[in-house]
């Protein structure tokens, strides 16, 4: 639009504005917040590299490792459940910076550990972290997002997931082979500091969320904010206005029970595409991938640079479902992830129970191939939609509750499958990976017949689709 047509009445609907470019600040305040997610992804896999020192320094059989890798997933639950309160609270970006605090004090607790005690002490706060920031990071940038924009912004935290995952990959396979000495698990550990600091610094030169200012009262500044980062409707009064009406007023809204039948659809949605992300067995994936390709009969080095390519394919897919999932629409995607589940973990049981303990070179490309099917299918799929889906389902006044039950439920679920998954695959890795075709056949039902389609919806119009707001929800009208 040229600038001799900004008086030109704007057409019903998002203006040719919105359909530009979208500004560089929102690009940029997107991305600086999911950095979030990097970290967590680095996290959350780096550990993957460390468990055979980890048996070693700490004398740990499949128990105690399950539980030490579990260690930091007990922390995510607890950054989850309570990530809602300080981010309705304080903000959505103090918050943040705080979880960047967390990340670097973890990475170099771990690294300096003295004993296991130490070591899970230090995990522990990292997974805080996690927790906190799979809550804040899509909340934050949900909130910021124009809807035409906010799945791929939103999903921009799940790219940086994958990207942490491959980086973790990598850096632990490039210190072994630099530096393969009993104190390599440390600096694999350590790294982590070094993108923490960046992460902390750049949260500087980000705003805070709109819709949070809105909910304290601070019109004028989330004005500015949308007038910077862009509106769903052209009109900056407007969508001011139409958020506040969502809210009710910030001090009804916090009053407000999150668990009550109001909120039943979205609370049952994001309790079920949480609980079937990791009933699909990817963390066990994710912690033990080098551990699975031993199984399979490799060794060492080979382990370590096949996890590099089960970072690298996720990662590859990752971004083209980023690509298309405001075209493609969420629920085509966890269609065609789910569909992919099933082929691939029904291959990798039938791997495991055919080759058992005596894998052939062979049955190890089987289980290779199986499982990099499977981590494509996941990342084109679930791994893309989950915090996208989450973060629209839930109304404005309770989107930071419902954004940390998703989570909750997701840590939870986190937790169990990698605390089980040692004890399990010393008995067979089939029944593990038959386990978790068995829960893909179940989201595969829930895909077709439950699950509904988000994308391009304001988050204001959702909440009216899944029967969470009505007319009986508007406010007074601001003061003039």
């Amino acid at each position: 639009m040229n600038a001799g047509e900004s008086s030109r009445p704007a057409p019903a609907g998002p203006s040719d504005a919105g359909r530009a470019s979208p500004p560089a600040s929102l690009i940029g305040s997107a991305v600086i917040a999911a950095l979030g997610g990097l970290l967590f992804g680095f996290d959350t896999a780096v550990i993957s590299g460390t468990t055979a020192s980890l048996r070693a320094v700490f004398r740990l059989g499949d128990f105690g490792l399950g539980f030490a890798v579990a260690g930091a997933l007990i922390g995510t639950i607890l950054g989850a459940l309570a990530a809602g309160w300080p981010a309705d609270r304080f903000g959505r970006r103090p918050v943040l910076v705080a979880i960047a605090v967390l990340y670097a004090v973890s990475a170099l607790g771990s690294a300096l550990a003295w004993d296991l005690a130490s070591f899970l002490a230090f995990r522990f706060l990292g997974g805080i972290g996690v927790g906190a920031a799979s809550v804040v990071s899509p909340l934050y940038i949900a909130e910021i997002a124009p809807a035409r924009l906010r799945g791929r912004l939103v999903a921009v935290t799940q790219f940086n997931v994958v990207l942490g995952i491959l980086l973790a990959f990598f850096s632990n396979y490039a210190i072994a082979a630099i530096d393969p000495g009993a104190d390599a698990w440390r600096w694999m550990f350590g790294v982590e500091a070094a993108p923490a600091a960046l992460f902390f610094g750049l949260l500087f030169l980000t705003p805070e969320s709109p819709r949070w200012l809105v909910a304290r009262g601070r019109l004028d500044e989330a004005g500015a904010v949308l007038a910077r980062l862009g509106t769903d409707r052209g009109s900056v009064e407007g969508e001011v206005e139409e958020i506040r009406a969502s809210f009710h007023a910030e001090r009804r809204a916090l009053r407000e029970p999150f668990l009550r039948r109001k909120y039943r659809v979205p609370i049952l949605l994001a309790v079920a595409i949480a609980a079937f992300n990791q009933l699909s067995g990817i963390n066990a994936l994710m912690y033990y991938a080098p551990d699975i390709f031993r199984m399979a009969g490799a060794g060492e080095g080979s382990a370590l640079l096949q996890a590099v390519a089960v970072g690298g394919v996720n990662l590859l897919f990752t971004t083209a479902a980023m690509a298309i999932i405001d075209r493609f629409g969420r629920r085509r995607l966890m269609l065609v992830g789910s569909i992919g589940y099933l082929l691939s973990l029904g291959t990798t049981a039938w791997a495991f129970y055919r080759y058992g303990d005596a894998f052939t070179p062979l049955g190890g490309a089987v289980v290779l191939a199986s499982l990099l099917v499977f981590i494509a299918s996941h990342a084109f799929g679930q791994g893309a939609v989950i915090w996208v889906f989450i973060s629209e389902i839930f109304p404005n006044p309770v989107r930071a509750r419902g954004q940390a039950l998703g989570s909750f439920t997701h840590w939870v679920m986190a937790a169990l499958i990698s605390w089980t998954f040692p004890v399990i695959a010393a008995a067979s890795g089939g029944h593990a990976f038959a386990f978790y075709a068995a829960m893909m056949t179940l989201q595969l039902l829930w895909v077709l017949f439950i699950m509904p389609e988000t994308k391009g919806i304001p988050l204001e119009e959702i909440q009216e689709r899944l029967g969470a707001g009505g007319p009986g929800d508007q406010p007074p009208a601001r003061p003039r």
